[in-house]
Formats: structure tokens, C-alpha cells, sequence
């Protein structure tokens, strides 16, 4: 979430919130959570999560859009009480981060430190010290700061050849026709929304995270929502590939741009990528790419399968070699912040090392072993969809994946990222799906509209087979006007957020056709979302 300026003459402001005091408990929510509130990459934006999982009935899953709203009314109000003049909005991405006039109260300016001319990283980074510490490693592990280029919008009067004023000449890695971006903080200041799902066992998180693998993507382009960049529109509609690029710490040999160093490999992705292994022993002949994984953590996780099974396992400990080459490939990255205080743990008790990796490398899904000591189960995280507008669509989203999850238990790649992040994929883009279940049926390009609401939908043949107590005719009221609104979105009858933006932007009595979002165009935008 992120906190937006409600004068007319500020851009993005800097505020740091104190969390411990945002904490609530909702006597109208079955779920009874106390909500949660933590400090994100940037000090305008707010990570919030209900404090206790949902529990998976239908009754607690309608509850998720009431939760959401009392997070923000809960945010709002803490603004209030503190004369703060901000206005809570899930916006995925700013749109004028990193203008070239001031976009920020008070006003930061870049430093050498940063080593950017447009994104005062030691400014608008939160005060918690991990955030700028990974920033900082990533520059010096890189050789210097990130230089990105995303595609202007070619509106009727957009320059032609378009040149990114505030990088010419200044960068000559600035591309014709591109918004240029020199920092790692263009990437993390956007907003996301997760969800989190847990498993009864090891072997089905096997099975959810291979089956979401193709699905990632696809939610990525059915949440579409970043169509502007640095006050330009964007010719993409998702923030992706500006978190691929600005989170990629490989060294220039790493990168395959000069000779490998001692110790250093070739890797073919950045720190933050998408999924390109299944884990399932079943879905072992779709790993057909040969990727980079760290050979002495996985011989010594296979290893452990070698040791003399007691008469009280099940199956003999350790892992096999699909899954021990999953979490392998995690440890080709190096870490990128230890706290000093921290480096010395015992590893049966606590997993903080293997966090320090793990929490690090961000893909598509992130798959989560029960911490030591606890009762939590194996998890599996989709991260790939933006965040919306409105509570009820964010809910909508969240509560589809959670029943598309369940309906592909029970019944049964990289080119999709890069289609998903095209202008108006919904419409214009095919997707690579597969028509069954757990491998069954061919696999074939389709529709954002065939996949969702044709053959490959499961949700309602799942909804129809619960019991009856589990599914009362309020609660399946509510589910299906979720329903409803992604079935719309995928089939192009509801326009996907960034194409709201897109056409809100160029439908603006001051906007001039040239791909330029103003400050007083980016006001009136977050007026309009506020009141939605």
C-alpha cells in the first residue's frame, strides 16, 4: 500500500509509520485476526497482512474484503489522529517517482551514495536498515547502479525519436524511445499484492506450486497495473520487468558482458525471475532447461537421503534430487544483507540462514518449509500479481486463486512472463496452458478468456461439490461476484487497472497527447482512486 499526498503540490511524500501501534482486532471478522503492519522498501509505503490465516472455509474467505477495508480505514484514521495529510492507496506503482521536479515532502535529493540522478535512494528508503542494505549490495555486487530501460507510450505528439530528458546525455546506456531508470528503488517502491497458501503435506505443496507455475503469469496479466513510470506512460502495463532489472546484482562476468572472474559462473537470471522448474517427481521431463545450481548444497542435501532410515520414519529423511536441485539453485545468488548480530544461529533451531537466501531471490512462487519449532505447515506463495485499486477487487483476486488452487488439487513458463507483461495482454496475447490436470491433455496457446472462464476452469465444478454447510447461498453470492469480476476482466469486458490508468491519463482535459502524466494529471488520478 502505498501513502499518497492529498495537497495539490506534492508528489510521493516520505513517512515513516509506527506500525506497532496500527494493530487492531475485528470482532466482525470470523477469522478474528489482529491485523499487521510492517515497514516496506520505501518509507511512502505500508505492508499490511491480516495477523492469523484464514482458516479455508467459505465463510472466513468472504470475510477477506472486510478485513482489507478495516486495514486501510485502521491506516487512515492513524493518519488523521497524527495531522498527516496522506491518503492510503494501493497503487502498484507511483507514477511520478523519480520526476525531475521535487516529488517528494520534505524535498530529498540524491546523494553519492545512491549514485543516481533521479531516485534519492537514502531518502525515500524505510529507516529499517535491511532495505538500503540491499541496495547497497546490489549496486556494489553489479559494479554500479541499474540502468533500465522501459518503452515510452507513443501517443500523437510523444517526441519521435523520444529522449528521456533527464538521462540525456547524461547515461549513454539511455535508450531512444525508452523512460530511462538509475536506481534499485524504482523496483521495490512498487506494491504487490500475495497470497499465501498452505498445504496439508510436503508432497501437495509439491503439487500446488507446480500447478500455479503456469498460472503465475497469467494472474500477472489478469492484474495489470503499472502503465507509468517516472511521469511518462509506459508502453507495459505491469512493473515486472522493472523489478527484474533493478534487483539484478550479477557481476558483469555473471552477466556474460566480460570474462568470468574466479569463483564467479554464468547466470542466466536475475535475482528476481520466474519460476523454470517444477519440483514434482511426476513433472520431472518438463525441467528440459539446464539451469546453474549450487553443487555442494545439493550433494549435501541428497546426502542426507543416504543415511540409515530409524524405525520410525515413514520414508527415508532427506530429499530427492528434484527438490534438493530447487532450493540449490537458490544458493548460486549470494546473500545480499546479513545483520552482524545475527551471523551465528543454530541452524536446528532456527531457519534465519536459509531465510537470508530464500527471502532474497525473488521469483514467480516462492515455496516455504514450516520454521523450525512452529506448527506451521509447507507453503506456497503467489507473487506475481499487482496490487489493485479498490478492496473489493483486491479481495476478488485473492479469494479466485485460492479457489483455483483447491479446484486444481482436487481435479487434478518464461515466454508466458513475457507476453504477460505486454500492453493489454488480456486482449491482444495468447498464453502456453495446458487443458488437464496434474499433466493430463495437451498443452496449447489460449486466451486470457479460454483459460479462465472456458475448458480449463475448475472453480465452479469445485464450489458444486462442497458439502451444503460449507457453502450457504449468502457466502456463494458473495464468491461469485468475485467471479464475475475476473471472468469480465479476462474476456475484456472490465478494463484491467493499467488500461484504466492508461485511458484516465489520456482522457485528462491537460494531458497533451505526449505521453507526459503532470503533476495536476497525477493528482486528479489519485483523487479519483481515493473516491472509488
Amino acid at each position: 500500500m502505498s501513502m499518497c499526498m492529498e495537497e495539490r503540490g506534492d508528489d510521493a511524500p516520505t513517512i515513516q509509520l509506527y506500525y506497532s501501534k496500527l494493530t487492531y482486532t475485528s470482532s466482525r471478522c470470523l477469522s478474528q485476526t489482529v491485523h499487521s503492519f510492517q515497514p516496506e522498501y520505501g518509507r511512502h509505503q505500508i505492508e499490511s497482512t491480516p495477523g492469523a490465516p484464514y482458516n479455508g472455509s467459505l465463510n472466513d474467505l468472504v470475510t477477506v474484503e472486510e478485513n482489507m477495508r478495516t486495514r486501510r480505514d485502521l491506516i487512515r484514521q492513524h493518519t488523521v489522529t497524527k495531522n498527516i495529510h496522506h491518503i492510503p492507496s494501493t497503487v502498484a506503482t507511483y507514477p511520478r517517482i523519480g520526476v525531475s521536479s521535487d516529488f517528494t515532502d520534505p524535498v530529498e535529493e540524491p546523494t553519492a551514495r545512491d549514485g543516481s540522478i533521479l531516485f534519492p535512494e537514502a531518502g525515500l528508503a524505510s529507516v529499517h536498515p535491511r532495505y538500503l542494505a540491499v541496495a547497497d549490495a546490489i549496486k556494489s555486487r553489479r559494479g554500479g547502479p541499474p540502468c533500465v530501460n522501459i518503452p515510452i507510450f507513443r501517443d500523437l505528439n510523444t517526441m519521435r525519436p523520444f529522449e528521456d530528458p533527464m538521462a540525456y546525455p547524461k547515461y549513454r546506456e539511455a535508450l531512444p524511445d525508452h523512460i530511462f531508470l538509475d536506481a534499485v528503488g524504482f523496483g521495490p517502491s512498487s506494491c504487490s499484492l500475495q497470497v499465501t497458501m498452505q498445504a496439508s503435506d510436503i508432497d501437495e505443496a509439491r503439487i500446488l506450486y507446480d500447478a500455479l507455475v503456469p498460472i503465475a503469469p497469467i494472474m500477472l496479466a489478469l492484474s495489470a497495473a503499472s502503465p507509468i513510470f517516472k511521469g511518462y506512460l509506459a508502453d507495459i502495463d505491469s512493473r515486472w520487468e522493472v523489478l527484474r532489472l533493478t534487483c539484478d546484482d550479477r557481476t558483469p562476468g555473471e552477466r556474460g558482458e566480460e570474462p568470468l572472474k574466479q569463483g564467479e559462473r554464468l547466470l542466466p537470471d536475475s535475482r528476481w525471475f520466474p519460476v523454470k522448474r517444477y519440483i514434482s517427481p511426476d513433472q520431472r521431463e518438463f525441467n528440459d532447461e539446464a539451469l546453474p545450481y549450487d553443487e555442494q548444497v545439493h550433494n549435501r542435501l541428497v546426502d542426507a537421503v543416504r543415511r540409515p532410515a530409524t524405525e520410525d520414519d515413514a520414508k527415508p529423511p532427506g530429499m530427492d534430487d528434484i527438490l534438493a536441485k530447487h532450493f540449490a539453485s537458490l544458493y548460486v545468488h549470494d546473500p545480499v544483507v546479513v545483520f552482524e548480530d545475527r551471523l551465528h544461529q543454530d541452524d536446528a533451531t532456527s531457519n534465519e540462514h536459509f531465510e537470508c537466501i530464500q527471502s532474497t531471490v525473488w521469483q514467480t512462487l516462492r515455496f516455504k518449509p514450516p520454521p523450525p519449532g512452529s506448527n506451521i505447515g509447507w507453503r506456497v506463495e503467489l507473487r506475481t500479481m499487482e496490487v489493485q485499486l479498490t478492496d473489493f477487487e483486491n479481495a476478488a483476486f485473492a479469494v479466485f486463486v485460492v479457489l483455483l488452487s483447491r479446484a486444481m488439487l482436487k481435479f487434478g513458463n518464461t515466454e508466458n512472463m513475457s507476453r504477460a507483461q505486454k500492453r493489454d495482454a488480456v486482449r491482444e496475447q495468447k498464453f502456453w496452458f495446458s487443458c488437464g490436470v496434474h499433466g493430463e491433455g495437451g498443452i496449447e496457446e489460449m486466451s486470457l478468456d479460454q483459460i479462465v472462464n472456458g475448458k480449463a476452469s475448475f472453480i465452479h465444478k469445485y464450489l458444486d461439490s462442497l458439502p451444503d454447510e460449507d457453502d450457504s447461498a449468502l457466502e456463494r453470492q458473495t464468491i461469485e461476484k468475485y467471479l464475475e469480476l475476473i471472468k469480465r476482466k479476462a474476456n475484456g469486458s472490465v478494463k484491467t487497472t493499467a488500461t484504466w490508468i492508461r485511458d484516465f491519463v489520456r482522457s485528462h482535459p491537460e494531458y497533451k497527447y505526449d505521453s507526459v502524466v503532470t503533476q495536476t494529471i497525477n493528482y486528479d488520478l489519485l483523487k479519483a482512486v481515493d473516491e472509488m
